[in-house]
């Protein structure tokens, strides 16, 4: 359990919870590279599957490129260099030799894979062209680090595809967010949608879309981003197809990125001051078995709580019987801690009166199931978790929201606002307030009334948080 208030020092509370539920380890002697602990990892797995269950099922092929980009291609896109040159990890040496070409640690692997798209494209019948990886990436963060929200080795899925025209890429965007939606819907994860302005988007993007979450006092976390190119990279690049006339023509093209952040947000939206409280889908253990034992009892229960676990085990449920000689209070601590969703306990009197006592994680509450039907009904409580989770991360979301005429004295909300659209206004807001300009509502809201900065009439409506 954790001795630092959530609501009172979120950074800190985070920064303890992280380690003491066993999610990573930051010892290892390079800042900002930190070791996944089997318990962590194992969440990182499960979310992983359901990314690949997801890009499978829309037909897109996972692949996995090498880590080094020469300098020779990634200097073909400049507007992508100028964005990352300042936190590239160049390679220059192989044991004593210096290298003809530096190399790059990918920080996104564009410039890694669009030259051998220009190999692999040809006609019109090669695409669309739909690839994913799950690979890490290394970007020199400078700021302060934290895990899984701001590290310098970043664990990162990536799609990219190539497509005959804007509206073929287009519909791709779309697909990516109905595929957002389900995943997020597996960790019961609120979210915005929110098109980033000229000065923030992806450097060589036509346009980006920020996929922001709120954490604590109206503060935001970028969970990932999905980015329509256009055709600027596929110039650079030389990303051409014929079409049906044999005219050759330049590729449109989109990515979709998100990282470890997803697991940053798990803990910061769901997780309290007992420690993690994870959503079923992603939980190591679903359900963890304390056996309550006494005096003359001992080998029966501890007999029925192997059966139970076998059961429930046999039905496809994660299950983790704890059998150790530690008191039963002490084990709720430790399983509370590490977010398992549902405890079950059983004991003698448990046993005569054919039922299976446990709790919820997520609120507490208490009851009991009959013996007879546990494995329907730990299977129902689960899928019920799940649904409460995300409509009471989704409500907390919505409360924190606010919208706003001015900027005098803004409160620690996410703010909307209106906004003229022009981009010294939005930069002299940003440095007033200290705030963000997330962006604008990807799905368009109505909106009517004055910028907050210059107080000119407009249509256009922004959302702006102090990032994490």
């Amino acid at each position: 359990m954790s001795s630092i208030k959530k609501d009172e020092n979120f950074s800190e509370w985070y920064n303890e919870i992280v380690e003491e539920a066993g999610l990573t380890d930051k010892r290892y002697p390079i800042k900002g590279m930190n070791v996944w602990p089997a318990y962590g990892w194992k969440i990182m797995r499960y979310v992983d599957s359901y990314i690949r269950e997801e890009l499978d099922a829309t037909h897109h092929d996972e692949v996995c490129f090498p880590l080094l980009i020469p300098q020779t291609e990634f200097q073909k896109e400049k507007e992508h260099i100028k964005g990352f040159d300042a936190e590239v990890y160049w390679v220059t040496k192989a044991g004593d030799n210096e290298l003809d070409i530096p190399l790059v640690l990918r920080p996104t692997s564009e410039t890694a894979m669009y030259p051998m798209f220009s190999l692999w494209i040809r006609s019109h019948s090669d695409l669309p062209l739909k690839i994913y990886q799950l690979v890490n990436t290394f970007r020199y963060e400078t700021k302060q680090t934290r895990a899984f929200i701001r590290v310098r080795e970043i664990h990162f899925f990536e799609s990219h595809t190539c497509h005959v025209d804007e509206e073929d890429a287009q519909k791709q965007i779309e697909e990516d967010i109905q595929i957002l939606s389900r995943i997020a819907k597996k960790l019961c994860m609120p979210y915005m949608l929110l098109r980033r302005t000229e000065w923030d988007k992806f450097p060589g993007a036509y346009y980006t879309v920020g996929i922001d979450t709120t954490l604590i006092k109206g503060r935001s976390l970028q969970l990932g981003s999905i980015h329509h190119y256009h055709e600027n990279f596929s110039k650079p690049f030389d990303i051409k197809y014929e079409d049906l006339n044999g005219d050759l023509k330049y590729v449109h093209q989109t990515t979709y990125g998100m990282s470890e952040r997803l697991l940053g947000a798990v803990i910061g939206v769901h997780g309290d001051d007992k420690g993690l409280v994870l959503p079923p889908a992603i939980a190591p253990f679903q359900v963890v078995i304390i056996p309550i034992l006494a005096k003359g009892n001992v080998e029966e229960v501890e007999k029925q709580a192997c059966i139970l676990r076998d059961e429930l085990r046999a039905a496809g449920i994660r299950v983790e019987l704890d059998d150790g000689d530690e008191r039963p209070g002490n084990k709720f601590f430790k399983w509370e801690l590490k977010g398992v969703p549902l405890r079950l306990e059983l004991g003698e009197r448990d046993i005569k009166n054919g039922v299976v006592a446990f709790a919820r994680r997520f609120d507490g509450q208490k009851g009991s199931f009959q013996r007879s039907e546990v494995t329907s009904l730990v299977k129902a409580e689960l899928d019920k978790i799940a649904e409460e989770m995300d409509a009471k991360a989704w409500a907390k979301m919505k409360e924190s929201i606010i919208s706003v005429d001015d900027l005098e004295n803004p409160p620690e909300m996410i703010l909307r606002f209106g906004w003229c659209g022009d981009e010294n206004c939005g930069k002299a807001i940003e440095e007033k307030t200290g705030l963000k300009i997330l962006g604008t509502p990807y799905i368009h809201e109505e909106f009517h009334g004055k910028c907050a900065g210059c107080g000119k009439d407009t249509d256009i409506v922004v959302y702006s948080a102090r990032a994490m």
